[in-house]
């Protein structure tokens, strides 16, 4: 069984009469790479915060490793052994790469550390140049060395991304969270893309209004989700009415097998747009009201005889004009249910 690396057990902030964070509880073993994703203003960094020691909870306890380091006892920044690499990199524009990557350590091992961080981030050769003479990428790396310099147990990353070409941020995204796995470190990243935290992540700790609303990995919470604020915020969703009787749910575009375990009746019905085929048909009782041709794949509403709007997901070999009538057939795929 993996250690448990990071724990929060109900923990809240206020900030005035706003609570930031809500009783919040999650485990993150060690090694894993988990991703906080909300949408803004949800407390995400607010709770990385928490975790770096920036911030005190006015409730609830934090652990890193076997350490309490807030809530019965405090444990300053400098002494949780958690590296952080900040949303504006926060470099030091007077020091040198060098100088930035070693801020902090002592000076017995600062040379030689520094030497292996730089290395580890592909920038030996740039060890003498200053942050205005690098581009928003080999800055990042700059960040990402200096956090792991000290050879820290953890890695919290606010956002790093958001200040990079987004033709580039696919690319400088996956290039360091291949450096943070080959570490071994335990990384938590703060996100509100959900691209981004279902690519990267090993699990993901959904968070709404400062509570943490579900934890699992990118499948569970895309086909799983607890709720249906949850099913809507992770991607495209169709939430049918529908009923519920001998493991089949009946629902206006089809009959799809229901998760176990379900009481039979009345239920809401989550159908990702993946999962609903469309076919030419001109007896069909689905007509083609809007086509984005996304390159890999095109995306459909298709409004139905009672009024009722769907969305489809098809790839893109698939050609269905607008306007076309079509019928519309449930795949055998996963739903979820709401009762």
């Amino acid at each position: 069984m993996t250690p448990t690396m990071i724990r929060l057990e109900s923990v809240s902030k206020r900030f005035g009469a706003v609570r930031a964070v809500e009783a919040a509880s999650v485990e993150i073993g060690k090694g894993e790479f988990v991703a906080l994703l909300g949408p803004s203003g949800c407390g995400k960094t607010t709770l990385l915060r928490l975790v770096a020691g920036f911030e005190a909870p006015e409730e609830g306890v934090v652990r890193i490793g076997e350490r309490v380091v807030a809530g019965g006892a405090w444990v300053p920044p400098e002494r949780r052994h958690v590296g952080m690499v900040f949303q504006d990199y926060a470099l030091f524009p007077h020091l040198t790469v060098a100088g930035n990557a070693g801020y902090g350590l002592g000076r017995r091992r600062r040379e030689a550390r520094v030497r292996e961080a730089l290395d580890l981030v592909g920038l030996s050769a740039h060890g003498d140049r200053y942050p205005h003479e690098l581009s928003g990428g080999q800055q990042q790396r700059v960040a990402l060395a200096r956090a792991l310099a000290p050879e820290p147990s953890v890695v919290l990353l606010d956002e790093p991304w958001s200040n990079i070409d987004p033709l580039l941020r696919a690319s400088m995204r996956d290039e360091l969270a291949a450096i943070l796995r080959a570490t071994g470190v335990t990384v938590l990243l703060v996100t509100h893309e959900q691209e981004e935290a279902f690519s990267l992540a090993d699990r993901v700790a959904l968070m709404r209004e400062g509570a943490i609303v579900q934890t699992g990995t990118p499948e569970e919470i895309y086909y799983r989700p607890a709720n249906r604020w949850a099913a809507e915020f992770v991607g495209a969703a169709n939430v049918l009415p529908g009923r519920l009787a001998g493991g089949l749910v009946e629902t206006l575009v089809g009959r799809f097998p229901a998760p176990n375990g379900d009481p039979p009746g009345d239920v809401d019905v989550l159908v990702r747009p993946e999962l609903l085929e469309l076919a030419v048909d001109p007896a069909g009782d689905g007509e083609v009201v809007l086509r984005e041709f996304r390159g890999h794949d095109v995306f459909y509403r298709v409004r139905l005889a009672d009024g009722t709007t769907v969305c489809s997901q098809r790839p893109s070999n698939e050609w269905i004009p607008l306007g076309a009538r079509v019928a519309v057939r449930p795949h055998a795929g996963r739903v979820a249910l709401f009762h």
